[in-house]
């Protein structure tokens, strides 16, 4: 049995975002959703935000984890 924390593929490059703290692993996209709408989600490294479009909100990443909650995310323009 293999241990689910083994990477299925390289890590990609978060350098950008380890000056700040701990980065995103943009893996978990593929496993997240916008919880409001089911939909899609787009990372945003520069704010530290995963962003949902079809809900119109922005959900924190802080210190590398997600904080899904409606009520945490930032409503876009």
């Amino acid at each position: 049995m293999s241990d689910w924390t083994d990477p299925p593929h390289p890590p990609e490059d978060t350098s950008e975002s380890e000056a700040s703290g701990p980065g995103f692993d943009r893996r978990m996209l593929e496993a997240l959703l916008c919880p409001q709408t089911h939909g899609r989600l787009e990372y945003d490294a520069e704010r530290q935000e995963l962003v949902s479009k079809s809900a119109g909100l922005a959900f924190p990443i802080r210190n590398g984890i997600p904080v899904m909650l409606i009520d945490e995310a930032r409503r876009l323009d």
